[in-house]
């Protein structure tokens, strides 16, 4: 009776089944860390898995998981979903920060009540309660493309800087003095730098 399983990653193959899964249904803990793993993961039912990794895959449809975890695994208490963009954490991405992580964790919270970590913190009973009252609203919507809009071909991304300035050799410099005065009052890059030097 397997109670353990860890799959690492076979990234020959563009084809990731895992079908044989069905086969571990006393199986309590699973680790897919680094599998390309991406939005069509189908998991077969495993009523006693309580632990389950899927860091650093192409996980994206956080909601269309969580429905599906609640569906095939009623017993998971740990779930690690960390270097996914499903994650937001500024580790991932710049545009993320702190507020994002929390209403991730509010919303999976929401989806999957019976979680006691997530992604290697403990859920704590204020983020529970908070996911009771708010986690529904908490999903990150993201916009469909719609089908009558035109794509956008390389060649015509947008530019900041007018037509005549694009071209390496038809440059035009601008000097000038600016009226700004740098105090660096929040910076550690100046320090070792004395006034008379600036």
């Amino acid at each position: 009776m397997e109670k353990y399983l860890s799959l690492s990653g076979n990234h020959s193959s563009n084809k990731r089944s895992l079908e044989g899964l069905s086969a571990f249904g006393s199986l309590e803990e699973l680790i897919l860390d680094n599998n390309l793993l991406g939005d069509d993961l189908v998991l077969p039912g495993l009523p006693r898995l309580h632990t389950l990794t899927l860091n650093k895959n192409q996980i994206t449809d956080l909601e269309y998981l969580l429905d599906h975890l609640a569906e095939v695994t009623p017993a998971l208490e740990y779930l690690s979903l960390l270097g996914n963009v499903a994650c937001p954490n500024e580790l991932i991405s710049l545009e993320k920060d702190e507020e994002d992580y929390k209403r991730y964790r509010c919303f999976v919270l929401h989806k999957l009540p019976n979680l006691k970590f997530l992604d290697a913190r403990k859920v704590t009973k204020q983020e529970r309660e908070e996911a009771l009252v708010r986690g529904a609203f908490m999903k990150v919507v993201k916009p469909k493309a719609s089908s009558d809009s035109v794509a956008v071909s390389p060649k015509s991304r947008y530019t900041p800087l007018p037509s005549a300035s694009r071209e390496l050799t038809s440059h035009r410099g601008v000097l000038g003095k600016c009226r700004y005065v740098y105090y660096g009052k929040n910076s550690e890059g100046n320090r070792f730098i004395r006034d008379d030097q600036l």
